[in-house]
Formats: structure tokens, sequence, C-alpha cells
């Protein structure tokens, strides 16, 4: 473990029993006591779950197509992160206040978390979910190059974490079936990460029509290519580029890594696919979601 970075309990707290970053913790009030608009929209995922992929979408739809728009400022000025709170980068909240509206917000709260005014002002949300394994791949590596962020001392520790929700945000187990349950709320569109991936035309369609837009071919096929992996892997405006080294160390891990369906096979061992997949059936035992590890 790096010397220069606190240990892994030092750099966390806990908000209403899960794991979180302290300096979003200090500034929870804020999020607590936030004002929903009724034209507000919600993107909710599990961290590593594809988040930036949906968010380019989703601007992508409020700009009609339009890529140079898109281009003009990084994704987290344009989907502003509700809770996040760091000194220099951003402030969740702050940006959001001084947005005019339609505002598209970002969150990875679990649904006991999320602020009450967004149910009160019945705004719309998005959640989109992924396979664990490939979520756990995922997060590791984005751990690794998060300078801040404590090293976890191995893949397997990090696991063995994720499976305890001992890592930011808790248990993706509890996160994701819980905004299962909400998803029986017209208001809450819930997708899957392996469905985009497998036919990204049929979801942009989805989002298009949950979110009241007209669909043309046209627009589709220009969001379609615009959020490739490639192009946003390219792109300064999606890839976190423009952050320096010491908040996110690209040279340790590119924030656009990989983004395919299965790669958790080529990090994952026999033992710890099978201690995993014992977890997994406890958890999600009664539960009804279903999920694909490849397509």
């Amino acid at each position: 473990m790096s010397s220069s970075k606190p240990s892994f309990s030092d750099y966390f707290g806990k908000l209403g029993g899960i794991p979180m970053y302290k300096k979003f913790i200090e500034q929870f009030h804020n999020v607590e006591e936030f004002e929903a608009r009724p034209d507000d929209l919600v993107i909710v995922t599990y961290p590593k779950s594809g988040t930036t992929w949906l968010s380019e979408i989703i601007c992508m739809i409020y700009n009609n197509g339009d890529v140079e728009k898109c281009k003009e400022d990084v994704i987290f000025n344009r989907v502003p992160y509700l809770e996040c709170s760091t000194e220099h980068v951003m402030n969740g909240v702050e940006q959001l206040n001084e947005m005019a509206s339609p505002r598209i917000v970002k969150s990875h709260l679990p649904v006991k978390l999320l602020p009450v005014s967004f149910w009160e002002k019945n705004c719309k949300i998005i959640y989109l979910s992924r396979n664990a394994k490939d979520v756990v791949v995922s997060y590791y590596f984005f751990i690794l190059m998060v300078t801040a962020i404590p090293d976890p001392d191995s893949f397997q520790d990090f696991v063995e974490k994720f499976m305890d929700g001992e890592v930011p945000y808790g248990s993706w187990f509890e996160h994701t079936k819980s905004w299962w349950e909400k998803s029986k709320n017209p208001q809450v569109l819930f997708l899957f990460y392996e469905d985009m991936k497998e036919n990204i035309r049929k979801e942009v369609m989805k989002l298009l029509e949950f979110l009241g837009r007209k669909a043309s071919d046209e627009l589709v096929d220009k969001i379609i290519k615009h959020t490739s992996f490639q192009e946003m892997k390219n792109n300064p405006s999606t890839n976190y580029t423009t952050l320096p080294d010491e908040v996110m160390n690209q040279k340790v891990s590119p924030f656009m890594r990989k983004g395919d369906v299965g790669d958790w096979k080529n990090h994952f061992t026999v033992a710890l696919n099978e201690k995993f997949d014992m977890h997994y059936e406890q958890q999600m035992k009664g539960s009804t979601l279903k999920f694909r590890t490849k397509i």
C-alpha cells in the first residue's frame, strides 16, 4: 500500500450505515436539503456501471444530437455529481443550484439516501445497472487510479471488501435490489449495461420514449456514433483527462478502461469465482433481478 495515502478505514466514514468518502459526508446536509425541480432528470448508478456513457447519451438527447454543443464543456460540469464535494474539483449541489433547467443530475446514492425532494417533485429517474463481477473489476482499477483513495492490498482483498459492502457506496447487492424495487414506479426506468452493449439502438429508443422525445433515425445514429466507447475514450470532455494526475492518474489506469462485458474472467481465479458465486446466490435469493455476465 502506498505510504502517501491514508489507510482504507481512515479515508471513509459511514452515512446511514453505508461507507462514504468523508469529504462527502461533511457536506451531506446540503444534499439532504437539495431542492429538486419537477423537470430534473436523475441518473443513478452503483459506481462503475456505465454512468458516463449514459450521461453522454442523455446530453446528446437533450441537445438534439448536437455533438459540438456536447463538447463545449466536460461531462462533470454538464451533468453534476450531486453528492460530490471536493475542495478544488467539484461541488455537485453548488453546480446544480446555479444551473438553468432542465438539469441532468448524476448520483450513486442508494434509494434511502437520495434527497426526498426528487420523489416529492415526481422527477424522472434512470437507473443503470451492471453485473457485479464486471463492476468489481472496474471499481478496483478506478480506485487504483484515483490518487487520494487508499489502494486495496490486492484484487482479491478488494473483492472481499466488495462482497462485505465495505467499499464506497456500500453493498452492490442492496443498492441494486433497492432500485429494482423502485422501478415499479413509472417515473423510474431501470436499464442494464449488458443490454446497452448488446443492442444500443434499442436502448436509446427506450430512453427517447421515456423522456418523451421524438426519435428519428438520424438522431439515433448520431447518438450511437458519438457515444461509442472509442469516441468517448478519445474525447477530452468525457474521458476525464482534463483532471490533473494529482486527482486521477490515468497512467495507472485510464478512466475509460475497457467497457467490456465479461472482463471479469481475466481477473477472477477459479476459487475466487466460486466464492463470489456462492455469496451472490445468498445475497440475491428471492430477487427477480437477473444479470448476464457475458453476451
